[in-house]
């Protein structure tokens, strides 16, 4: 063993510690969302930087024994991770907290979403309990985790559990606004397309985005499970529509999903890429909004997001669903048919992913 007095053994050890540690991060994280700190800060934009007493006083429901240097120390940790930026007076010490790009995210907006529900999702009691059986999947990958500490598949679970269900589709609400804005304006894929159909399409809210930028989309179909698109809102032009992706799925001049084939195995990617296939007429497109994982792997804030979001969906959802190279897609879209394929890297995290009859 080498020199434990080494400068290479002192920084394997204290790297050691924080990768042990590293709970407290999105724990602190999930802390902050339940708060309402963001937006406490925020207040319509002024972002003025305020202690952590000052942040307690307009968070919605303090209590008498509120402890500013307990969310002081919350708030120190997560400035580490440029969530917040910290400012500390020179002659009084006094720390003081104004929101970074990062925790610009979690602030709510007009129509009351934000990364925040996200989080809060992530860190659901039921979920929590499926982390300390992460191990399992290597095992026995026939289950899931989630499975093994809830008796059942987590899509199963939610359906059970309205509150659940809410915050899933909030969740999944506040992280598709922002990526389609970014994608209406990089991407024209849409131009030309009369009837979209959006498989896992939620509430609906990505398909209203694409048909308020794009004039030629006249006709919209959500589909999704019944239990779903039973609580979707009304959106002019669109028809919320029930069903199993895995049976069938509404024809359309082309299809569009997010976040839909990462939790499922090939086996059964191949299976809702075939349904596609059928629904489409020639020359219609599969459009798939997915994490791509790069060939090899870095420490850049892009792979890790990515390849820590593969072991949530290995660990949540589906043992052997996962994140997929550029090749595992294309090879995916072979099988189904699709004999065209196209990758457009416009969003940090997810790709879309160009499939064509």
């Amino acid at each position: 063993m080498a020199d434990e007095t080494s400068a290479a053994r002192n920084d394997a050890r204290l790297a050691i510690l924080e990768l042990a540690n590293m709970i407290s991060v999105p724990m602190s994280l999930n802390a902050v969302v339940r708060l309402n700190v963001p937006d406490a800060i925020w207040q319509n934009g002024a972002n003025t930087p305020l202690t952590a007493a000052q942040i307690l006083s307009l968070i919605p429901t303090p209590s008498s024994s509120s402890d500013p240097e307990n969310l002081q120390r919350i708030l120190r940790m997560l400035a580490s991770y440029d969530v917040f930026a910290e400012h500390v007076d020179p002659a009084s010490s006094t720390r003081s907290y104004s929101l970074t790009e990062i925790g610009k995210t979690l602030v709510t907006d007009a129509d009351g979403l934000s990364y925040g529900a996200y989080v809060l999702q992530h860190h659901q009691e039921a979920l929590m309990r499926a982390w300390p059986l992460v191990h399992e999947a290597v095992l026995d990958p026939t289950s899931e985790p989630f499975v093994k500490a809830n008796g059942e598949p987590a899509y199963d679970y939610y359906g059970k559990k309205p509150e659940m269900n809410a915050l899933m589709q909030k969740a999944m609400s506040g992280v598709s606004v922002p990526f389609m804005k970014a994608v209406l304006d990089g991407y024209d894929g849409f131009a030309g397309v009369r009837t979209l159909v959006d498989v896992g399409g939620s509430a609906g809210d990505c398909l209203k985005m694409i048909m308020r930028k794009c004039p030629s989309v006249v006709e919209g179909v959500n589909f999704d499970l019944p239990e779903v698109v039973a609580k979707a809102p009304p959106i002019t032009g669109v028809r919320h529509v029930g069903g199993d992706m895995f049976k069938s799925i509404p024809n359309g001049d082309a299809i569009f999903t997010k976040w839909v084939l990462t939790t499922w195995t090939d086996d059964e990617c191949k299976l809702i890429m075939e349904n596609c296939y059928k629904a489409l007429p020639a020359g219609g497109k599969l459009i798939a909004c997915e994490p791509v994982l790069p060939r090899e792997s870095d420490d850049s804030h892009r792979t890790r997001a990515l390849l820590e979001g593969d072991i949530f969906v290995m660990t949540i959802y589906r043992a052997k669903g996962k994140h997929r190279t550029e090749d595992e897609f294309k090879r995916l879209g072979v099988l189904a048919g699709f004999p065209r394929f196209k990758p457009f890297y416009i969003d940090h995290f997810y790709t879309l992913l160009e499939f064509q009859k």
